[in-house]
């Protein structure tokens, strides 16, 4: 996750302003804990701990849940961020840094999805049912699909269009895609790791590995109806396409930059997510919509030029 320095998000910089919060983190990022099982670590009371995570709760940090424990309902607190990255100025990470430059916003449903190659494990589901039957690539072909907030597969790719709106003599001078991804594993496996290759209009951008199919911890959307054992949520990734490389969340991965993709004016934009069977890592993929995971939206597209 990519997070401006800037006065939007200083609830979050407030919150980490704290070392007893960032112990709290540190405990939270090798194990859930209820409230008393950190007042008791930290030699605190409950109270003042339950203060404490009403702030990072607030500053998006962790997220938290009642479950049931041997003395009644406990309040079960588990991280919501699993990395982030600070973008003092954006022109070296995947956005361009100048006042005047033109850009537009895509948001496209995991669902709408223009093309498709899958193999089992394989599904989809929408905000309230599963869509078809699992392991059956042929309801990926399903008119039901656009409705689909969680789909997943063990190899093969989805493909969405990216509407082009530059026209003139301007051209594109970077992208930057925005989603909720993970592995895929039967059931889930956390240590689950997967090389999810990116591509634009049939050239691959980059090769991102991840880490896991999360499925220990209930996604903060996941709807209720869908069942514990199986996949809760991703991660929130960025990936930038720009002049000088191809990066995720910051970090350079390729240096594959926007002139190397043959991108005509008007003509749409093809983007990929594919998971090779040969890849060393082929470990599928999971994408999570704004009703399911723990992100509430869909694949965020800005195309600047």
């Amino acid at each position: 996750m990519e997070i401006k320095v800037s006065q939007e998000n200083l609830l979050l910089f407030v919150a980490l302003a704290s070392e007893t919060r960032i112990r709290m983190i540190e405990m939270l990022s090798k194990e859930n804990l209820n409230i008393r099982e950190m007042a008791q670590r930290l030699n605190m009371s409950s109270a003042m701990i339950t203060k404490h995570v009403q702030q990072l709760e607030e500053a998006g940090i962790l997220i938290t849940e009642h479950i049931a424990g041997k003395r009644g309902m406990q309040k079960q607190c588990m991280l919501r961020l699993n990395q982030a990255s600070l973008i003092f100025k954006t022109d070296a990470a995947g956005e361009s840094a100048e006042p005047d430059q033109d850009a537009y916003d895509v948001n496209i449903p995991v669902g709408q999805y223009s093309a498709y190659l899958v193999k089992p494990t394989c599904g989809l589901a929408s905000e309230t049912k599963l869509i078809g039957m699992r392991d059956d690539p042929r309801y990926f072909a399903e008119p039901e699909h656009v409705k689909a907030q969680h789909i997943w597969f063990s190899s093969g790719f989805v493909e969405y269009r990216i509407p082009n709106y530059v026209s003139g003599k301007s051209s594109i001078s970077g992208l930057r895609i925005s989603l909720e991804i993970g592995s895929e594993a039967p059931g889930y496996d956390e240590d689950w790791a997967s090389d999810i290759t990116f591509t634009v209009n049939d050239v691959p951008v980059c090769v991102w590995t991840s880490p896991g199919d999360f499925g220990k911890n209930r996604g903060k959307l996941t709807p209720s109806w869908w069942e514990p054992g199986n996949t809760q949520h991703g991660l929130l990734k960025t990936l930038s396409v720009t002049p000088s490389g191809t990066y995720m969340d910051g970090v350079h991965l390729s240096d594959v930059s926007i002139q190397d993709i043959p991108i005509l004016p008007s003509e749409e934009i093809r983007f990929r997510i594919l998971s090779p069977e040969d890849a060393r890592n082929a470990g599928g993929v999971s994408l999570f919509g704004r009703h399911f995971g723990n992100y509430e939206q869909d694949i965020q597209v800005k195309v600047s030029y």
